[in-house]
């Protein structure tokens, strides 16, 4: 008897230098900085504390949360339209 095994590869794709898409930041300052959190215990502490630093050294504007529902799923399209809409930075991350 033969049995099928699934294998999923959570990483993405490889993508060159070239193929990148992005900007580089001169500065912090009046920026909107993005957290997506991906709901690992913790990671809500750390984003609470970093958006503190980074408004009162770097000068950021706003900060934004948003929340996966697991850490083994992409962000929803909503999470993502709202990210390129309105954040100039987006900082992911996983707690524990």
């Amino acid at each position: 008897m033969t049995t099928n095994t699934s294998v999923f590869d959570p990483s993405a794709p490889y993508r060159s230098e070239g193929q990148l898409q992005g900007t580089t930041l001169d500065t912090l300052a009046g920026k909107v900085v993005g957290f997506i959190d991906n709901t690992k215990p913790n990671f809500n502490h750390l984003v609470d504390e970093l958006a503190t630093v980074l408004k009162s050294r770097y000068g950021v504007k706003d900060t934004m949360k948003f929340r996966k529902r697991a850490p083994s799923i992409a962000a929803p399209e909503e999470i993502m339209g709202e990210v390129t809409t309105h954040c100039d930075l987006v900082i992911t991350g996983s707690g524990d």
